[in-house]
């Protein structure tokens, strides 16, 4: 694990990060997963809809970035579906897949039938759903899960136990559960799955530990994004020991999302000294690619894949963004992909006049010429509400430096 906060010309994190004071303070497991659920969670955003060969095409794009695992979707769901994890499986990736399936055992054999390696196996445990949604107990839940469980198992599945709404669920209901299923049906691996996005980091780091204690097993967190915690309570859950962290990439999922498949990636990565060795270059791909598929356009400012992350109005340190960008950012462009890019408007200054010029290829400029054009720059800024183009840049400037040649 690397323990140092910079890589020169990749990136430049606090130094805090890996005090010892900090580092010893956590419980890092020795490896982290991801498994991404965008082909099935992400699919659950309201109004997307993939294809079969959209599935396949992102299934081979998150492969091709390096993420472990890949829900391909839950056959049980349509034919469509059934037939997009088959042909998924077929590719011979070097992401595992698993599928999505109720406690049911025509769900496990929908999942063996697309040739699935591993497969989440999802029962309520929040209270609000079992006294409301399904009238069920806890040891409703047990019924019908452990028979499912030992299914999967011995049919060389590997089996995660997925009780949904798990911090919402009441604390005699989640350990009676989970002492059952330890008892009649030891899963693989068991999932803290924050549904509503609704506990904080500090929850879910008491949740993770408790669980663990109680069951010895492999902790997954999967979380929503309701309160905006997604990467935050999933990363809390690594920092108890959690090995498995699950995703979507663009955020996407239903309400305000799932956890940010790239936010994690860089989060462990760079954040928490994880040599993940994923392809960060590629994730410009894998976000245009989800974001045209799924009509759903990424925001100028995303974390880590937004427009305009590498991007600088302010005249303040403009010379850095293109030459030492370290000193403006925390990662290098490069290091995802990107460029860096200095633009024009209200909070400009007079270096970003210099520069834009000489990007431009329109010469150089008077003293007396560069205050005029920054302030028609601010003042256009200023009007239009944005940045300006290169076009309406050279409209502004050319007039001002014609009169210098005149």
């Amino acid at each position: 694990m690397r323990e140092d906060h910079f890589e020169d010309g990749k990136w430049w994190v606090s130094p805090y990060n890996f005090v010892p004071e900090v580092r010893n303070s956590l419980e890092l497991p020795t490896k982290v997963e991801i498994h991404d659920a965008t082909l099935r969670d992400g699919e659950q955003t309201p109004g997307v809809v993939f294809s079969i060969d959209d599935k396949i095409a992102i299934a081979q794009k998150l492969n091709e970035i390096g993420i472990e695992r890949i829900e391909a979707g839950m056959p049980a769901v349509s034919p469509q579906d059934e037939q997009a994890i088959k042909e998924i499986s077929k590719l011979g990736l070097s992401s595992k897949i698993y599928t999505f399936a109720r406690a049911m055992k025509v769900d496990i054999d929908k999942a063996l039938e697309c040739g699935a390696q591993g497969v989440i196996i999802e029962v309520p445990i929040g209270y609000p759903k079992l006294k409301t949604q399904f009238g069920w107990t806890w040891k409703d839940v047990l019924a019908k899960s452990a028979p499912v469980i030992n299914y999967a198992k011995e049919n060389g599945l590997h089996a995660v136990f997925f009780p949904y709404d798990t911090t919402r669920a009441r604390p005699d209901d989640l350990e009676n559960l989970c002492k059952g299923i330890m008892a009649e049906s030891e899963p693989d691996s068991i999932g803290i799955v924050d549904t509503m996005g609704c506990a904080t980091p500090e929850a879910i780091k008491y949740m993770v530990r408790w669980v663990k204690r109680m069951t010895g097993l492999p902790i997954e967190i999967h979380t929503h994004n309701d309160f905006g915690m997604g990467v935050a309570t999933e990363i809390a859950a690594v920092t108890a020991g959690a090995g498995c962290v699950h995703s979507c990439a663009n955020g996407l999922g239903e309400r305000t999302g799932n956890a940010a498949l790239e936010e994690l990636m860089i989060s462990l990565d760079l954040l928490y000294g994880y040599e993940t060795g994923y392809k960060f270059d590629k994730l410009p791909e894998l976000a245009a690619l989800v974001s045209r598929l799924s009509n759903v356009p990424i925001a100028r400012n995303k974390p880590v894949l937004g427009d305009g992350n590498f991007t600088r109005e302010s005249g303040i340190g403009i010379q850095y963004v293109m030459h030492d960008p370290l000193v403006m950012f925390g990662t290098h462009p490069a290091f995802t992909g990107r460029k860096g890019e200095v633009v024009l408007g209200k909070k400009s200054g007079k270096a970003s006049i210099t520069y834009k010029l000489d990007m431009l290829g329109l010469g150089e400029a008077t003293d007396e010429q560069n205050a005029e054009i920054l302030d028609l720059v601010k003042q256009a800024g200023i009007k239009k509400r944005d940045i300006l183009t290169d076009d309406e840049f050279k409209m502004i400037a050319v007039p001002v430096l014609s009169r210098k040649a005149a």
